[in-house]
């Protein structure tokens, strides 16, 4: 069994995903005033077709919602994640 963990790289604006140990993806993000606007998500070809997008989309959207904070999603991935989760939705700015 994998370790994956979602790690928040604030200096770099951004969510990693980890598999035991290693980068297998992230999530860029801007900030804002009162948000945060996901832009991109990216994983590694290697980790593809594991389940680990949807792991990171849900790691970053849930650390946005333990901070209190709300997020707009620019980045397809995620927003297509918050539409098939409207468990998210509380998380996310209305348009």
């Amino acid at each position: 069994m994998s370790e994956i963990t979602v790690v928040h790289q604030p200096e770099q604006s951004r969510y990693e995903l980890h598999v035991d140990g290693r980068l297998a993806g992230f999530v860029r993000y801007r900030p804002h005033a009162d948000h945060v606007e996901f832009l991109h998500t990216e994983v590694d070809p290697e980790f593809e077709g594991q389940g680990l997008g949807s792991r990171l989309a849900a790691g970053a959207l849930d650390d946005v919602r333990a901070s209190g904070g709300r997020a707009t999603a620019t980045c397809p991935f995620i927003a297509a994640y918050v539409k098939r989760h409207p468990e998210y939705e509380d998380v996310i700015v209305p348009d």
